[in-house]
């Protein structure tokens, strides 16, 4: 199966670097956290922002696939891509949000823009539900970043060539997000804690998709 194949190259790539990736994942985890406390625009500021400092991740597996170092400038790389790239990225990672919010305000009335809300306030089904609205729409936009960063794609194309893919790919892509789903539901229970290895995994492993898939890489 592809899918597992994806996981088994991303956990190759973490192998090689345990301790960066994991440093990555908590930069990604503070990030989202410590920006929501930012008065007024906190929680939006860090949906437009976050998206970007994980991308940093994607280009972190493809350098580090191409026999590079992984080293902590990861973290912020994506910042020097192109206007529209950046747009593509954020975009996607908005359409993703607005499924988790609308996933959450329609089951339990939590209102994710809220600094006070939390997924601390969501029921147990609301929660599986917020994930699974998030996961499932992330897959048609899963290969924007790749198009945008690594393909030199417009901001219409990258989202043009993500959809492409996702359909032509469909049944690996589905078992792709049930696993991450899985994973990211694992690192919910651990209180967080375990998402900072999870978070660098699932980029390794969309990094593995998206070289299966488009078989060559070239990097920004």
């Amino acid at each position: 199966m592809r899918a597992f194949a994806w996981y088994e190259d991303a956990m190759r790539l973490f192998k090689r670097a345990p301790v960066v990736w994991c440093v990555l994942g908590f930069l990604v985890l503070a990030a989202d956290i410590g920006l929501q406390f930012i008065p007024g625009i906190g929680v939006a500021a860090s949906k437009v922002i976050l998206p970007v400092v994980e991308c940093g991740m994607l280009v972190g597996a493809a350098a580090l696939d191409a026999g590079a170092q992984l080293t902590l400038r990861y973290a912020l790389i994506a910042f020097l891509a192109p206007p529209a790239a950046l747009a593509a990225i954020v975009i996607s990672g908005l359409l993703v949000f607005a499924a988790e919010a609308l996933a959450a305000y329609g089951i339990d009335g939590v209102n994710l823009l809220a600094v006070e809300s939390s997924s601390s306030e969501l029921s147990a089904t609301a929660l599986l539900a917020v994930l699974g609205a998030g996961t499932i729409v992330s897959l048609p936009v899963a290969f924007v970043p790749f198009a945008a960063l690594f393909g030199a794609r417009s901001f219409a194309g990258a989202f043009a060539t993500s959809a492409r893919a996702f359909w032509l790919n469909l049944a690996p892509l589905l078992l792709f997000g049930l696993l991450a789903l899985v994973l990211v539901g694992l690192g919910v229970l651990t209180f967080g804690v375990g998402l900072i290895a999870v978070f660098p995994l699932l980029s390794a492993a969309s990094y593995a998709a998206w070289k299966d898939i488009f078989r060559a890489v070239q990097l920004p």
